[in-house]
């Protein structure tokens, strides 16, 4: 028999992560900023509703979770050991996904970036990957 007090513990801290406006968000959108960058936050109209988007210049950055996005190689993309096999399944189907709406941005002509949670700590980081897909689309991308 689970656990009822350590699942609702659970359902509450699940509910409480957020999908939008989250701290790494915050900080890829203030290097954008400062770089001069004009974006929008979360563009329904495009797959995926990237977190930060031109669509006049084409492009598209998607701020992932290290856990919900499964970043390989990071200590925050631990797997839960409790109903192993639901959340295998579900961080599994999140990846396809995120294939699929970077797949389908990039066949509408869009430069897509993937900055990962774990890496928005260090500004400069954000801001030589930033440069770095500018470079990738046209100097007057800004």
């Amino acid at each position: 028999m689970p656990d009822l007090a350590t699942d609702s513990a659970r359902s509450a801290l699940m509910r409480r992560v957020r999908q939008h406006g989250t701290p790494g968000e915050k900080r890829v959108a203030a290097v954008c900023r400062e770089i001069g960058l004009a974006y929008r936050l979360n563009v329904r109209t495009l797959s995926g509703t990237p977190d930060l988007a031109n669509k006049t210049h084409r492009w598209a950055i998607f701020v992932h979770g290290c856990f919900w996005h499964r970043h390989e190689g990071c200590a925050r993309s631990t797997m839960p050991k409790r109903n192993a096999a639901f959340w295998q399944e579900k961080l599994a189907a999140n990846r396809r996904r995120d294939g699929a709406k970077t797949q389908a941005l990039r066949r509408l002509g869009f430069t897509v970036l993937t900055i990962w949670e774990c890496e928005t700590v260090d500004a400069a980081r954000i801001r030589r990957r930033l440069r770095r897909m500018l470079g990738a689309i046209a100097p007057t991308a800004r």
